[in-house]
């Protein structure tokens, strides 16, 4: 069949907390907790994060609820981002793979993700244009974050796909398939053949294999908030 890009690969959504009814003492709650959040890392006003993001200020509330419940110090490091990620793929080890994502959230590298690096995130990935969404998944594919891709940062990144969606999914799966499928991706996107994939090179092939969607599937995501 046709090789799958591995920028493409649709993974399952994960469940989303549901937003409190708007006159509820919950709903109060998530709002008084932006003004006066008493945990270790204080975030930013709703105001400031709908500039900053495509969401709503009801979105805002919603997803900030699901992240305080899972992460109650407003910040996540990445072992916990780790064990929280793989209440999702109970089938398989997504270890790996959400360490990668985690490198992608954690975008000034301090080794925490804060609720403004998720929505901010998250905003690109359901909410961006199809460049934004391509230079997102570039970023993730870029392991050591040098400004390219190479053969073996794409092939870590499909392994970690495989061993994330487990053996029931993939039973008959030969060894050897996740490398022969980089290995024809990477000829294609490898344009001038100089054995890195450059931003450029990235974002031409996917659109013109049309693979805008990104292969993410966040936790507190997907749902209402699309």
């Amino acid at each position: 069949g046709a090789v799958v890009p591995p920028s493409t690969a649709s993974l399952p959504a994960a469940p989303t907390p549901h937003p409190p009814h708007p006159h509820s003492p919950a709903a109060d709650s998530v709002e008084d907790e932006f003004e006066l959040s008493t945990v270790c890392h204080r975030p930013e006003g709703l105001e400031q994060l709908q500039e900053q993001t495509k969401f709503t200020r009801k979105e805002l509330q919603v997803l900030y609820r699901g992240f305080k419940n899972e992460c109650p110090s407003g910040i996540v490091n990445e072992e916990n981002f780790k064990q929280i990620y793989s209440q999702f793929f109970p089938q398989g080890d997504s270890s790996t793979y959400a360490t990668f994502l985690f490198n992608a959230f954690d975008t000034n590298h301090d080794g925490s993700v804060s609720f403004e690096d998720f929505v901010a995130g998250l905003s690109v990935i359901l909410r961006g244009t199809i460049d934004d969404r391509l230079n997102w998944a570039f970023n993730l594919y870029d392991l050591n974050k040098d400004g390219c891709i190479t053969k073996e940062e794409m092939l870590d990144i499909m392994k970690s796909i495989y061993d994330m969606m487990g053996k029931y999914t993939y039973p008959a799966l030969r060894e050897e398939a996740p490398r022969e499928h980089v290995e024809s991706f990477f000829q294609k996107m490898d344009r001038n053949k100089d054995g890195v994939v450059t931003i450029e090179e990235f974002i031409e092939s996917c659109q013109k294999v049309q693979a805008p969607a990104l292969h993410i599937s966040m936790i507190w995501t997907q749902g209402p908030i699309q």
